[in-house]
C-alpha cells in the first residue's frame, strides 16, 4: 500500500465517529467500577476491538476479575473466570448437557454450553494447567475453533480471553510459542495512594449496580470490522517492522544492546500486532489513519513476552521493557534521519 492513496469511506467515517462516542460511554462507565490501571484497561479495550487476546501478569488482588467481569456487564456479555489446576479436566470447563444424558443415560460435553466458551473469559493461572487443557484454550485462541473427543467446539462471538499468571508463583510458566498467541502481554501493578484510597472506599460502601449500555453483538462486529479496516501508511508499516527486526540478534540492523542481551527477537507476528493495535488506538482518538506515536504506545506490551533476554540481561538487571524503550529511542532517530 502506497502513502496516500487509501482512506476511509464515508460510510466509514460515520461509523468511526460512532465509534469514538461509544468508546467514551464505555470508558466513563468503566472508570465507575474500576479505580486506577488505565493503562491496563485500555489495553484490554485494544484487544478486544481487534478480535485478539491479553496475557496478563501481576499478583493476586490487583483487580483482574473485576476488570474483565466490569467490561463484560458492561456489554452485556457472558464472563466466566476459571482457576486453572494441574488436575483440571475438559469436562471442568465445558458445561455438561444434561438433556442429552436423559436421552442417552450417559453425560457428554456439550459444546455449546460451557465456561470456556464465554464471550469473555478470565484464564485465571492458565501456566498451572495441563497440557491437554492449554492445547483446548489455545486452538480456541489460535483457530477460533477446537476439537475434543471428536466434537467440535466454537467460542461465540466476540470472544476474549484475558490469560493470567502470578509472577511470585511461577515455578510453571508458558513457553514462548504460547506467549505469541496473545497480542498483548500486560502488566498491573499496585495501584497509587490516592487511587488506593478511593478504590477502599468505594469497595467497603453499599454497592449498585450500573445498567449495561445500550449495543448489539452486530455493533460489536461493526466496530471490530472497522478498525480492522483502518489505513497504516507504508512508512509507518516500515517504522514498526524495523522496531521489531531491531530487536533480533540475528539481523545486521539489531541494536548492540540487542546483541548483547537478547537470545530471541520476536517474531513477525509482533509486527502484526504493532499495527493492529495501532489502528485500534487510532480509532480510540477518532483518527482515521495509524501514526508513528500509535505505534510506539502499543510497543511495549506487542514485544515484552516476545523478547526473551539471555542469562547476562538478568545478571544486569536488564528487563525487556528497557530494552524496547532503548530500541524506540534508537528506530526513531534513524527514522528521522539523526
Amino acid at each position: 500500500m502506497e502513502e496516500g492513496n487509501f482512506v476511509l469511506n464515508d460510510s466509514d467515517k460515520s461509523l468511526l465517529r460512532r465509534f469514538v462516542e461509544f468508546k467514551n460511554t464505555l470508558w466513563a462507565r468503566l472508570e465507575q467500577e474500576i479505580v486506577g490501571q488505565r493503562r491496563v484497561v485500555e489495553e484490554i479495550l485494544v484487544a478486544f476491538f481487534v478480535g485478539e487476546h491479553v496475557f496478563l501478569t501481576g499478583v493476586t488482588g490487583l483487580g483482574k476479575t473485576q476488570i474483565a467481569r466490569s467490561l463484560a456487564e458492561a456489554l452485556s456479555l457472558k464472563f466466566s473466570r476459571i482457576e486453572f489446576t494441574a488436575d483440571l479436566l475438559p469436562c471442568d470447563v465445558l458445561e455438561l448437557s444434561s438433556a442429552n444424558a436423559l436421552k442417552t443415560g450417559k453425560q457428554t460435553l456439550d459444546p455449546n454450553n460451557g465456561s470456556i466458551l464465554s464471550n469473555i473469559l478470565l484464564a485465571s493461572e492458565l501456566n498451572r494447567a495441563a497440557p491437554k487443557i492449554q492445547s483446548l484454550l489455545f486452538d480456541l485462541v489460535r483457530e477460533r475453533k477446537a476439537a475434543l473427543d471428536s466434537r467440535k467446539i466454537v467460542p461465540p462471538a466476540p470472544f476474549l480471553v484475558i490469560a493470567t499468571q502470578n509472577p511470585v508463583e511461577n515455578e510453571e510458566t508458558l513457553d514462548r510459542a504460547q506467549l505469541d498467541l496473545f497480542l498483548f502481554s500486560s502488566k498491573i501493578d499496585y495501584l497509587r495512594l490516592s487511587e488506593e484510597i478511593e478504590m477502599t472506599l468505594r469497595t467497603t460502601d453499599l454497592a449498585c449496580s450500573l445498567p449495561p449500555l445500550t449495543v448489539s453483538y452486530e455493533d460489536i462486529h461493526e466496530f471490530q470490522g472497522l478498525i480492522r479496516r483502518i489505513p497504516a501508511p507504508r512508512s509507518v508499516v516500515e517504522y514498526a517492522v524495523k522496531i521489531v527486526r531491531k530487536t533480533r540478534p540475528q539481523t545486521k540492523t539489531s541494536s548492540s544492546l540487542t546483541q548483547k542481551y537478547v537470545e530471541w527477537g520476536a517474531s513477525p507476528r509482533a509486527s502484526q500486532a504493532l499495527i493492529l493495535s495501532g489502528k485500534a488506538f487510532a480509532a480510540f482518538d477518532g483518527r482515521e489513519t495509524v501514526s508513528f506515536e500509535d505505534v510506539e504506545r502499543s510497543a511495549l506490551p506487542a514485544l515484552r513476552s516476545r523478547v526473551i533476554l539471555n542469562k547476562l540481561a538478568q545478571a544486569d538487571g536488564i528487563t525487556p521493557d528497557f530494552l524496547i524503550n532503548k530500541i524506540l529511542l534508537e528506530t526513531r532517530s534513524e527514522m528521522k534521519g539523526e
